[in-house]
């Protein structure tokens, strides 16, 4: 055994008996044909080898450093509650049991962070970790570490970080997980230990795809290569408000009342000047780059090529993340005490970003303060998501505009700020690769601590030189480069607000916990066990220039370009048992933008998803029913399609001569808008949906915006001549399936739902087919015509041409891939590492929001990654569920062990008292000191 650790009694976990001795030959005989046919480059896994890695789940260990004895019970799925006398020997305790499940995982996340997975994976990551360095999270990180975060937030971090140098001590790779075994074949790579900055540097991580508009910003500016103001506010239309006479709005009833009563008597906002409203113009806003923007051009479409190519942390990449949490009052309850459902929706990975345990104190005391349980990372110590003794909270994404990107004008060493040259600050950076030489790289950073971004791309330098702009705009000299401001690259305290709201008691300490969670800018909602419910909208959320809405890059040689400021947490909104009796957030806005003094984002999600959840909860309520646990659970997997039944109706009523395009049709018919996995309906009209989008609008952007490979013959960027069969040229798209454009999201709906009164409107316009087969269509019904068309023989294509085969599940896959060397490595590996496919009902912008992206295809690209339901009256009659397992070890038992239950939408026990947890505990260690 390593030193310093004691085995004493017990055994490696897993079921005993003949389905463990199954799976065990199943294992070897996986390995032994992957030998046999040349694929285990030159060496073999013996099964020693395979379950080396799995964690001790039983008996005794004993830990240098801890003050007591640490029990560790594990119910049947595996997941760890932990039980300490202290509070560093709960935390310490927490390191090491993460470390046992999923260390591989957290050892890749540190290393994207800091820039340095060309460590692990070679110089395929060159330019990842280039742009990683770049942006510098783990150099914030140690500020925040050496100088933000409160002694105690230190000492726990501390202890975390001891606690998983425990379980590394003594042991090699293949003793830790099964990837480093196969990382083994091509480098000697070794896991260093463990530090309190690694746990802080995640956090930005989870900013980073949590960042806001970014890539609104980006490809509204993109878009005027092809597009006109016009053209481009139709494809970006105002928030809704209000549907149907009904605030459409998170906060109707809070407290930034107060200061709209002050806005509304003033124009402009008291503290910061900034009397931004919402909407966009297209147009590049900021001294100098109103005009031609050929320069600006050029340089986005690099940076989303650099963009694209990172990898994934909890999100993807920005685009289509979205949540749904919901509060509802006891007054509207069976139990009469509150109920708070969560749902974070993101990027499918294996194992799933998420990590649930509990951590208790046996006592709670001044000594050990906390008895908290729910979901957090791998990697950092505490609990982001669930419930204490007193409270539970979740988190959906606001959406806050927190980036901006500069437009810089590059002379000699330095840049142009108020018709002076600044020199930049630089740093070099030492990337290390595996098998290969090291890279410096040169890092510059303005005044203002914004790097240069465009330094990471030959393409944006080449641009950059040849920009051109506007007179008003400096003379091009050595070129234009882009710089981002972000509120994450500035230190902050987010990791002393995890602690915080961990152990609160109540709203005010929620609130005091809120203060210091500054990035990434979340809607927390709040449950208690007295019976009250409340929203707070916290983080370091920029105010701006007047005229500057944050929608689109910015000039950086103007001064007045330069955020003005932070909204202060007293002025951001909350709300606090609100007489409705239920609070839903899900991505659509906070507060009404005219009645709210400050710009929080000109991009909100449009609010499909919470009108629905309203909806529900309000059905329950006018019927006069009281709701239950399983009530929230059920609305977590509604799966009803909004956009089906605006469209639908006008649908049936298009006269349809050939038969097999009028059965299609009717599979219309008497729909009601459910899309279960078994559905015909539900795949025909999603088909119909993304034609629709690709006839009106996808063959209209431009090609930086288009999936990659799909090409078209066009009229040239900027020409006013009428489409016809002269004169155009060939593009290609350029966007990977899942990030392409028009993504038929909620935007996409609101955009078709603002142009169905307009059935003659040039959006519905397109010429003949390249085949020739179909004419050019002129107006709204015609081409709906059209896009039915086209979807049968899309699905006839996919499906076959008996439609009483077809269902939504066929096309609308899940595949979870481990998310390193599964989607990279040889084919033996991912077919060892991965999971899938799962046949999903729900889709995009459905309660059960299992995304797809509409320009490239069917399949799931974002998922609900976690579901919760917790009852404040008997918090052990609480649900939850992950959407895989405990385990990040491949062939675990509790690696996808979970998934299962989460596609059918059930939940499991969520035990919380000692009485429940012991009577769940399948298996008990004890860390010893």
């Amino acid at each position: 055994m390593p030193p310093n650790t004691t085995a004493t009694t017990g055994d490696k976990p897993g079921k005993s008996g003949r389905k463990k001795g199954r799976k065990a030959r199943l294992i070897v005989l996986v390995l032994v044909l992957a030998v046999i046919g040349g694929l285990a480059f030159g060496g073999y896994w013996s099964i020693s080898t395979v379950r080396a890695s799995f964690p001790q789940t039983k008996g005794s260990i004993s830990l240098e450093g801890l003050s007591g004895p640490v029990d560790v019970k594990r119910d049947s799925y595996g997941i760890p509650q932990i039980y300490a006398s202290s509070d560093e020997d709960l935390f310490m305790a927490q390191g090491y049991v993460q470390a046992q499940d999923r260390f591989y995982e957290m050892d890749v996340r540190r290393h994207m962070t800091s820039g340095r997975l060309s460590e692990m994976f070679g110089k395929s990551q060159i330019d990842n970790d280039e742009f990683l360095r770049t942006l510098g999270w783990d150099r914030v990180a140690k500020e925040e570490y050496d100088d933000k975060l409160s002694d105690s937030t230190k000492k726990y971090l501390q202890a975390y970080a001891k606690g998983v140098n425990a379980y590394l001590k003594g042991k090699d790779g293949e003793d830790i997980s099964l990837e480093y075994a196969a990382l083994g074949f091509s480098n000697d790579y070794k896991p260093a230990e463990w530090t309190p900055v690694d746990s802080i540097s995640w956090l930005k991580a989870m900013a980073w795809d949590l960042r806001g508009n970014m890539q609104d910003e980006i490809d509204r500016a993109l878009m005027t290569s092809r597009l006109g103001p016009q053209q481009i506010a139709d494809l970006y239309p105002e928030y809704p408000y209000t549907v149907d006479g009904e605030s459409n709005t998170i906060v109707q009833e809070g407290e930034y009342n107060e200061l709209t009563k002050a806005f509304e008597q003033s124009d402009s906002a008291s503290g910061s000047g900034d009397t931004s409203t919402s909407g966009t113009s297209g147009t590049t806003s900021g001294s100098g780059t109103s005009g031609d923007t050929t320069g600006l051009q050029g340089q986005l479409e690099g940076l989303y090529d650099v963009l694209d190519s990172l990898p994934t942390a909890v999100g993807v990449n920005g685009n289509g993340i979205g949540s749904n949490s919901w509060v509802v009052s006891g007054k509207y309850t069976i139990t009469k005490k509150p109920l708070l459902a969560n749902d974070p929706h993101l990027s499918a990975s294996l194992p799933s970003v998420w990590y649930q345990m509990g951590l208790h104190c046996r006592t709670v005391s001044s000594k050990c303060q906390y008895d908290v349980t729910g979901y957090t990372f791998a990697g950092m110590p505490g609990v982001v998501i669930g419930h204490n003794q007193d409270i539970a909270w979740g988190m959906t994404n606001s959406g806050a505009d927190v980036t901006d990107l500069y437009l810089e004008k590059l002379s000699g060493d330095g840049y142009l700020y108020d018709g002076k040259v600044k020199p930049f600050t630089t740093r070099t950076e030492t990337i290390k690769v595996a098998d290969g030489s090291s890279k410096k790289i040169v890092v510059r950073e303005t005044q203002d601590k914004m790097p240069l971004l465009s330094d990471r791309s030959k393409e944006l330098v080449k641009v950059g030189q040849k920009a051109t702009v506007d007179n008003a705009a400096p003379d091009r000299g050595d070129g234009y480069g882009v710089a981002l401001k972000w509120t994450a690259l500035d230190p902050g305290t987010t990791m002393d607000a995890v602690f915080a709201m961990d152990k609160a008691k109540d709203w005010n300490d929620f609130r005091d916990a809120a203060k210091q969670f500054d990035v990434p800018s979340q809607n927390l909602i709040y449950a208690d066990t007295d019976g009250n419910i409340g929203y707070q909208l916290p983080g370091r959320i920029p105010t701006r220039a007047k005229g500057d809405d944050g929608s689109v890059p910015v000039a950086g040689w103007d001064s007045k370009n330069k955020w003005t400021g932070d909204i202060a947490f007293d002025e951001l909104p909350y709300e606090y048992n609100p007489e409705r009796g239920f609070i839903v957030t899900a991505n659509q806005a906070v507060v009404d933008q005219d009645k709210y003094p400050y710009t929080l984002t000109t991009d909100w999600g449009y609010g499909t998803r919470s009108q629905r959840i309203t909806d529900l909860i309000e059905q329950k309520i006018k019927g006069g029913g009281k709701i239950s646990t399983d009530d929230m659970r059920q609305m977590q997997m509604d799966n009803s399609s909004e956009i089906a039944k605006e469209l639908v109706p006008t649908l049936l009523k298009i006269n349809i001569d050939d038969p097999d395009v009028r059965e299609a049709q009717d599979l219309l018919q008497n729909w009601e808008y459910t899309q279960d996995a078994d559905s015909a309906a539900a795949a025909y009209f999603n088909a119909v949906w993304r034609n629709i989008l690709k006839l009106a609008f996808g063959n209209k952007l431009p090609k930086e915006l288009r999936v990659e490979g799909q090409c078209l013959w066009v009229d040239p960027a900027n020409s006013t001549s009428p489409v016809d069969d002269t004169g155009k040229t060939r593009e290609c798209g350029q966007r990977d399936a899942d990030q392409a454009q028009p993504d038929g999201g909620d935007r996409w709906f609101q955009v078709v739902r603002n142009l169905m009164d307009k059935p003659d409107s040039d959006w519905w316009t397109t010429p003949r087919s390249a085949s020739g087969r179909d004419g050019a269509v002129h107006n709204r019904d015609d081409l709906f015509k059209r896009a039915m068309i086209d979807a049968r023989w899309e699905l006839t294509a996919k499906l076959g041409k008996d439609i009483d085969t077809w269902s939504w599940g066929r096309l609308h896959r899940l595949f979870l891939k481990n998310q390193t060397l599964g989607t990279s490595g040889p084919d033996f590996l991912q077919y060892i590492l991965n999971r899938g496919p799962w046949r999903l009902g729900g889709g995009e912008a459905a309660v059960d929001a299992t995304g797809w992206n509409a320009a490239g295809g069917y399949g799931v690209v974002w998922v609900p990654s976690m579901r919760m339901v917790v009852n404040l009256d008997d918090l052990d009659k609480s649900k939850w569920i992950n959407l895989t397992g405990a385990s990040g070890h491949a062939f675990s038992a509790h690696y996808t062990d979970q998934t299962g239950k989460w596609v059918k939408g059930e939940l499991l026990d969520w035990s919380f008292s000692e009485k429940a947890v012991d009577k769940s505990t399948s298996d008990t260690l004890v860390l010893k000191p």
